[in-house]
């Protein structure tokens, strides 16, 4: 029998799952919630929630925001920048260069 790390825990969906923290996030629940395609596609959950938690749905949302800014997001970790920046360019896009 293998051991489950973490503390099992049941989302308001019924979902069963392990979690080795408090966060209440049901893998189960993000993946059935994970678009399909487009840009916020290509990354992990917690920068995909980081952005649309923040009011970034779209490139043209992206664009309007620093690299710094989108650094400070609860979530987003240097990994997804290349993603990012990929997505926006091929949009003809690119990150603005002064903060709000």
């Amino acid at each position: 029998m293998v051991k489950q790390k973490g503390t099992l825990k049941i989302c308001l969906n019924g979902h069963k799952y392990y979690k080795s923290t408090d966060c209440p996030t049901c893998p189960v629940c993000e993946a059935e919630h994970k678009p399909e395609t487009g840009f916020l596609s290509l990354l992990a959950n917690p920068a995909r929630r980081a952005l649309e938690n923040n009011g970034v749905s779209t490139l043209n949302q992206l664009s309007r925001l620093t690299e710094k800014e989108v650094l400070k997001f609860h979530g987003m970790g240097p990994a997804s920048m290349p993603v990012l920046k990929n997505a926006l360019e091929k949009a003809g896009l690119a990150f603005t260069l002064t903060e709000k």
